[in-house]
């Protein structure tokens, strides 16, 4: 019989807990919990180096975000220190995009208090398998979690057409976001992915080799090109375009480290 592993990332961890306890009752499914999205980071780690990966993450949709914390990247050209680069919020649906990367073979379904269409649409986005109510029957939950296994997609019928609404109107909204970002030029585009990253106009400075009054001038000019007003704005509207940050990690440093 070939069994299913599971793990199960809930910051309460007494429903983590009780959760993975009744799943272990089925004769063909092996099940883990993990109190944090770090934890569950080490987990699945592990279990890859030790050759028994997890199939299945069931993770808690309002999963308490701890900070995942980027290396240092050294002294400046001067001697200086380099600005901090910020810290990044790991929740749950940011622990399940994240992880359609670094285990692409891994089955993600989201564990919600409470229907809601956008949240359920985001995780789907993110890369997530199922939607599930906590307050579903253990059966539901496992047919759930063998139909991820055949590459189904589940969701409670009740959210089917809000959920579809909001895929649509992103899908929209990321091709309006397109057609702006695309609008900017190569130098202007290479600055909206420092800012993506979270870079301040000192340490794109140093980054892109320009001065700080340039990459000011191409700051204001990516905020007028793409309508909005503020960074924080900015950003948004290149994450819908899909444009992802620059690359913080000098090269031969680690990966990224857990608090």
């Amino acid at each position: 019989m070939q069994r299913i592993r599971v793990l199960v990332v809930d910051d309460h961890r007494i429903f983590a807990e009780s959760l993975a306890a009744a799943l272990a009752a089925e004769v063909d499914v092996d099940v883990a919990a993990a109190g944090s999205a770090p934890a569950a980071l080490r987990t699945l780690d592990r279990a890859t180096t030790d050759g028994r990966r997890f199939d299945v993450l069931l993770a808690d949709a309002d999963l308490a975000a701890p900070l995942l914390a980027v290396p240092p990247q050294g002294p400046a050209r001067d001697g200086t220190p380099r600005e901090s680069p910020p810290r990044v919020p790991l929740d749950g649906i940011a622990l399940v995009s994240g992880l359609r990367t670094s285990h692409p073979y891994l089955r993600t379904v989201v564990l919600a208090d409470r229907d809601d269409p956008r949240r359920a649409a985001a995780a789907l986005q993110a890369g997530a398998s199922g939607w599930v109510a906590k307050d579903s029957s253990l059966s539901r939950l496992l047919a759930v979690i063998r139909g991820v296994l055949r590459d189904e997609t589940h969701l409670p019928p009740a959210l089917l057409t809000g959920v579809l609404r909001e895929l649509t109107a992103a899908r929209k909204h990321r091709s309006e976001s397109e057609r702006l970002v695309e609008s900017l030029t190569p130098r202007e585009r290479e600055v909206l992915r420092c800012m993506v990253a979270g870079l301040g106009r000192k340490a794109v400075a140093e980054r892109l080799f320009l001065s700080p009054h340039t990459v000011r001038t191409h700051m204001q000019n990516v905020l007028g090109k793409l309508g909005v007003h503020s960074t924080l704005a900015a950003v948004a509207l290149a994450r819908r375009a899909g444009v992802g940050p620059a690359d913080l990690e000098p090269a031969g440093a680690g990966p990224l480290t857990l608090p």
